[in-house]
């Protein structure tokens, strides 16, 4: 079969999107078996601009990258695009707006998976912008699920442990215990689930971590993706 071409800007940072290329590829070759593989189209940023913008709140310029990213990979011939990283679907309707094929959002593929499951009230962790800003939550709720995401002094260290160590490879203990702590806090307020909403954090958390169904936004973006590639129509 002709599989749709996938457009994947990634570098947010490379090792999540290593883990979207894998993904895929597997999921692509265990439904069609054989040497199967995506035909994927990959434009990698440099993290560190993007880090340095986003600590300056510099979002129009990284909108502006984000959309040449997405132009060059619907000029490749992406039948989709997909944005490698929970935050930066801060600035996905600029993306959507500036290209006709379809930007698969992050957070609907993490809302169908929890609605699929029963669930209506998760924990959220993520970047500081992720958890703190609305665009994440408002998408999420906008499918009937309702976040609560950690007090403020956890809030800044889930958010140092993505940046100062899982973007830059460095898996720590110590760091997993204290996510699961924060996760257990977590349920305390009445979440059903956790949204693991970074896509580093598959790196470091897993399903027997927190005593609660993990909803692993890497992983359920990647296969939609996958869905969409094989799909007959759009």
């Amino acid at each position: 079969m002709t599989l749709k071409k996938i457009g994947l800007i990634g570098g947010m940072s490379w090792e999540s999107t290593a883990l979207y290329y894998q993904i895929v590829n597997r999921e692509i070759a265990r439904r069609l078996g054989g040497l199967n593989s995506a035909p994927i189209y990959v434009i990698s940023l440099n993290f560190a601009d993007i880090a340095q913008r986003q600590r300056a709140d510099d979002w129009h310029g990284m909108g502006a990258i984000l959309i040449d990213a997405a132009r060059q990979l619907e000029n490749a011939g992406a039948a989709c695009v997909l944005i490698g990283t929970n935050t930066m679907h801060k600035l996905a309707p600029d993306v959507q707006a500036a290209i006709k094929v379809p930007l698969l959002h992050i957070a609907d593929a993490t809302a169908a998976a929890i609605l699929a499951q029963g669930i209506t009230r998760v924990g959220l962790l993520g970047t500081r912008f992720t958890m703190e800003q609305p665009f994440y939550v408002d998408r999420l709720r906008s499918h009937g699920v309702e976040c609560v995401v950690p007090n403020e002094a956890d809030r800044a260290e889930v958010h140092r442990i993505i940046f100062e160590e899982l973007c830059q490879g460095e898996i720590k203990e110590t760091s997993r215990r204290k996510l699961q702590k924060i996760c257990i806090d977590l349920r305390e307020c009445n979440a059903q689930g956790i949204v693991l909403g970074c896509t580093e954090l598959p790196l470091i958390l897993s399903g027997g971590d927190t005593g609660l169904p993990l909803f692993d936004t890497t992983l359920l973006h990647a296969l939609a993706a996958v869905d969409f590639a094989l799909s007959t129509h759009h």
